[in-house]
């Protein structure tokens, strides 16, 4: 690799993988809806574009040898035509691009979210089917997705999808702030009584694996066509994640309980509540987050380590200290 284009550069994991291809001599070419001082700082060649302007990718990817496809609407509220645009539409324009101006790899950030159909999820693998019935349309947009990258491997264009799950760490504008502020105004909950795992990945380790499989990809090519979970390899509880992020900004732990039952129907009436009346806000609670939070999810990543050699280098504690420092230094 030696020159590579990332989309959605500006974002949390784009950030952190941009960062991570500069520091091994890799020039960056940074595809961004909105300015980002940070990645011009950093020395990335900065081009301004959506994912639904097939022009504004192609310019961006002129001079590249692999395209790193993070950008995607996330989220479980919306409109589906916006989340079509970008996940579907926004997938086929890059796609579209890599063959036209001949790039031989790309590397797809996908989802866990594409198998989950409401049901524990324990030390599965890449096996397991896609949801037949997604909770939300960031879900199946991102099925289509990953579908039709992976099927788009061939001997022009290789491919590979990976799936990192709960993504967190310094500058994460998602999860850790989203508990944080909820806890604050007392609105954290478990759901459900019984504590499950769930497995998470710190940015730099999501960010690496990406790299690796780049790697992989340019030389024997193993991971070609294929789908992998990426974590860091030590399943939680949900109760201790959300307690060790609380700790990181020297809040009180969550020990207030809602079951899985009742958080489910409100989420159930929410959506038909806030669909009916056009609402574009959020909902306090959603079907899927329901059964995300009162569920098991953690993922045998042994063939992301077989086949790419990925292994996680920063581990839970590490990271969570580093969360905490960024947090004193935000305030």
């Amino acid at each position: 690799m030696k020159t590579v284009l990332v989309t959605g550069a500006g974002g949390f994991l784009g950030l952190a993988l941009t960062k991570l291809l500069i520091s091994k001599g890799i020039k960056v070419h940074a595809l961004i809806r909105r300015d980002n001082p940070e990645l011009s700082d950093l020395g990335a060649i900065i081009f301004k574009g959506d994912l639904i302007d097939y022009q504004a990718i192609e310019n961006a990817a002129q001079g590249c040898d692999t395209v790193f496809h993070v950008a995607s609407k996330a989220g479980v509220w919306g409109a589906e035509a916006d989340y079509i645009a970008s996940n579907i539409s926004g997938t086929k324009h890059v796609l579209e691009v890599c063959f036209d101006l001949g790039i031989p790899r790309l590397i797809y950030t996908s989802t866990p979210s594409v198998i989950f159909s409401g049901q524990d999820e324990n030390g599965v693998n890449e096996t397991a089917p896609y949801s037949a019935h997604p909770l939300n349309h960031y879900t199946s947009t991102k099925i289509a997705a990953e579908k039709m990258v992976l099927a788009a491997n061939s001997f022009e264009l290789k491919t590979t999808s990976l799936r990192p799950h709960l993504i967190w760490g310094p500058g994460d504008p998602h999860l850790v702030p989203r508990v944080i502020d909820k806890a604050k105004q007392g609105r954290l909950a478990l759901v459900g009584k019984q504590d499950k795992l769930v497995d998470t990945v710190y940015v730099d380790n999501a960010a690496l694996a990406h790299y690796q499989a780049a790697i992989e990809l340019e030389n024997e090519a193993k991971c070609a066509g294929k789908a992998y979970f990426i974590s860091n390899d030590e399943p939680v509880t949900m109760a201790d994640m959300l307690n060790h992020i609380l700790s990181a900004a020297h809040l009180p732990p969550v020990n207030k309980r809602v079951p899985a039952s009742v958080a489910y129907t409100l989420g159930l009436i929410l959506e038909a509540v806030y669909g009916l009346l056009g609402i574009k806000q959020e909902p306090a609670m959603t079907r899927f987050v329901a059964r995300q939070l009162s569920t098991a999810h953690w993922f045998d990543i042994s063939a992301a380590k077989k086949d790419f050699g990925y292994l996680p280098q920063v581990n839970l504690k590490q990271g969570m200290l580093r969360l905490e420092a960024w947090l004193a230094n935000k305030t």
